[in-house]
């Protein structure tokens, strides 16, 4: 099988905000890898990092330790100007409120040829035109819309905004950070598989940030699981669903909603506890309990995990 290759690599990220007694430590050690054309996504309640990792990758948040690469050059810290430039315009972001993340003074042509003016991207007013009414076209928009205001639209039509704005700029790789959550049931689908063709399209690469895992096994390839700054376990996303390791993924896997009515009647909810674990002599590490299935946890709680594996 020939080698993937890696478009971005977090090695040991730790994230920091506040200082001396203030500090708070919201990434801790956080390692993982994007292939190029995969869907990577980041799973964990409210609260547990992934926003913050995701904006760290794209440089709106500053690091504390740790390397991000991205086509194995590293991008965060002090940069070239150059390089810095390369970044906003390879690597875009999905916000996750489209009604907080489009201005609402600027009309449609405006908000996604913003890109455009600042790099340049555009021969003339034609070509920059052109691109603008491409863009919208390609999120299923009409070409009309351009001259309208955001708050004229559905939250569906402003996250298709949203989406229009990041695929303007010609990206490599999108954080999609829970692009879908703020949206009603039925448009998250459409939504869902528009990025879906987009990927195929244009052959990007995703870090899709979520909590809901039911949306994460639709559309990841390799799912990583979060739990208070920490990755506890990382996997291709059948592997995780079918063999969950780490009791936070069993506890986030069993609040999936089942379709059948009697079924989700009987299903057990796990809650879980994190005292459950003894790391005071027995450090955790993180280690590949099968090839590409990685899970975090101290020696003991690792034989116990290759019995269930084996």
């Amino acid at each position: 099988m020939a080698e993937k290759e890696k478009l971005i690599e977090v090695k040991d990220l730790q994230i920091t905000f506040g200082s001396g007694r203030k500090k708070f430590v919201a990434v801790d050690h956080v390692n993982f890898d994007i292939y190029k054309g995969e869907t990577f996504s980041l799973v964990g309640e409210s609260g547990s990092g992934k926003t913050t990792i995701g904006r760290a990758i794209i440089r709106v948040n500053p690091t504390s330790a740790g390397e991000i690469y991205f086509k194995g050059q590293k991008i965060n810290g002090k940069i070239s100007k150059e390089l810095d430039q390369e970044v906003i315009r390879k690597c875009q972001m999905i916000f996750q409120d489209p009604q907080a993340s489009l201005n609402e003074r600027a009309k449609v042509d405006y908000i996604i040829s913003e890109g455009l003016y600042n790099f340049h991207l555009y021969k003339d007013e034609e070509d920059r035109e052109r691109k603008v009414q491409d863009a919208l076209h390609e999120v299923g928009l009409l070409p009309e819309f351009a001259s309208r205001f955001p708050h004229e639209f559905s939250g569906g039509q402003r996250q298709r905004i949203g989406i229009a704005r990041a695929l303007v700029m010609e990206p490599e790789f999108i954080v999609a950070d829970e692009p879908i959550s703020a949206l009603d049931v039925s448009i998250r689908a459409q939504v869902l598989n528009l990025l879906n063709k987009l990927k195929a399209s244009r052959g990007l690469t995703y870090l899709f940030i979520a909590h809901d895992l039911s949306v994460v096994r639709f559309i990841s390839d390799r799912i990583a699981v979060i739990y208070k700054g920490r990755i506890v376990e990382l996997a291709e996303a059948e592997e995780l669903f079918l063999n969950p390791l780490h009791p936070y993924t069993q506890a986030l896997l069993s609040a999936v909603p089942i379709p059948d009515p009697e079924l989700e009647k009987k299903k057990k909810l796990l809650v879980y506890d994190p005292s459950v674990h003894d790391y005071s002599v027995d450090g955790p590490i993180w280690y590949e309990i099968k090839p590409g299935h990685f899970v975090y946890g101290n020696k003991k709680e690792i034989k116990g995990y290759e019995a269930i594996v084996k």
